[in-house]
């Protein structure tokens, strides 16, 4: 897959250019991101695609230096089904939103 790096967000293109994978994550504080939305095309669920856009979500965050919060509750059980990665999660901030819909 092409993963595609935005300022906010993560995503990968489709032959329409239609974004069929996707992660934003905004700015809550400075070098702190919120993943609040995660959306993988109903026709790539259940090949692994939204764990490996929310590894991308980690080593964009990594190597930008950011922390990371979590208000999308997919994100938020991929890093407690990943604990070797919680390294980036910032402990101090609370994120009480939904999940984003976009």
């Amino acid at each position: 897959m092409n993963f595609i790096r935005e300022k906010n967000e993560i995503y990968v293109l489709n032959e329409e250019n239609k974004k069929i994978v996707r992660a934003t994550f905004p700015f809550v504080e400075k070098n702190v991101i919120n993943v609040n939305h995660t959306y993988v095309d109903p026709s790539l669920r259940g090949q692994g695609v939204a764990s490996t856009l929310m590894d991308e979500v980690y080593n964009y965050a990594k190597e930008k230096g950011y922390t990371v919060v979590n208000s999308c509750p997919y994100a938020v059980a991929w890093f407690k089904r990943h604990p070797e990665k919680s390294d980036v999660l910032n402990k101090d901030i609370e994120v009480n939103e939904a999940c984003a819909i976009l």
